[in-house]
């Protein structure tokens, strides 16, 4: 596994320049893709271009979040599948092979099996595109059981509820996003993850939650950096992920307002500092 910078995930806006410069300053082994961006320059200059600016900054091409609608109307939903190729096939060319998107823990309109049959019906054509372009596809479910509260149903919120949504969709290339934060508020396991395989672990968030809420009262928005509390399993959970032999990006995604108070330089260079804390805790070389 290798560490992974994604700007959005701690609040960055920036150009792919700049964050190209933001991650290697900061020592990052990766760069996760905004495809969206990248699109137009390949179409400016090239997608060699754009590969030899990753070599130049000694950054692996990290994962990409899947830019379809698939949650909303059926009009929204069309466009951006027809569009997804263009994205995936970028993806592929600069040798990215790992798209992500999280499911929402609940509806009030759909019980569980008739909202496991819309998302397997929205999604098992998103992920033959995918498929099409050598892309693995993760799902991510959200664990905290507050998210779930008031809500006439509930919905995927473990890993066994991504994994038979992926059976469901049954493309073959369906697999986890699996957040360090949704795992501790599912209340999983580090035999869950160990019974797990490296083909299953598409993409990993690490993040640490406060430790003036129970496991329960956790919400989904207020998160730490990885390390920064200790409540979460960080060493376990990474001993977890390297004995299946995870070879993919670990991205911090704290959700954090002290953090996000930083100017961007040093909340970088923070993250990362985060990551190294963890990999010592877990006795992982660098």
């Amino acid at each position: 596994m290798f560490t992974s910078l994604d700007p959005g995930a701690i609040g960055v806006s920036v150009s792919f320049e700049e964050a190209l410069q933001l991650a290697q300053d900061a020592g990052f082994e990766g760069l996760d893709l905004p495809l969206k961006e990248l699109l137009t320059r390949a179409q400016q200059t090239s997608i060699q271009e754009i590969k030899e600016r990753l070599q130049q900054a000694q950054l692996q091409p990290g994962a990409w979040g899947l830019p379809v609608d698939f949650r909303g109307d059926e009009e929204s939903y069309q466009t951006g599948l027809a569009q997804l190729p263009a994205y995936a096939e970028l993806a592929q060319a600069l040798g990215s092979s790992r798209c992500s998107t999280w499911i929402l823990p609940f509806s009030d309109t759909r019980d569980y099996q008739s909202n496991m049959e819309f998302h397997a019906n929205r999604l098992r054509p998103i992920a033959r595109i995918l498929a099409n372009h050598g892309q693995r596809f993760g799902l991510e479910f959200v664990g905290p059981k507050t998210m779930r509260n008031g809500h006439q149903y509930e919905f995927i919120s473990t890993i066994a509820g991504a994994l038979e949504l992926g059976q469901q969709i049954g493309t073959g290339n369906t697999g986890l996003l699996l957040d360090s934060y949704h795992w501790f508020t599912s209340h999983g396991t580090v035999a869950d993850i160990q019974h797990l395989s490296n083909q299953q672990v598409v993409y990993v968030h690490v993040n640490d939650a406060p430790a003036s809420r129970d496991v329960d009262e956790q919400i989904d928005s207020e998160r730490l950096l990885p390390g920064a509390s200790g409540v979460i399993d960080i060493a376990g959970f990474l001993q977890a992920l390297q004995s299946i032999g995870y070879d993919g990006p670990v991205v911090v995604e704290p959700f954090n307002a002290e953090h996000r108070a930083l100017p961007y330089a040093e909340r970088v260079k923070a993250t990362r500092a985060s990551l190294a804390k963890i990999w010592q805790q877990a006795g992982i070389k660098a």
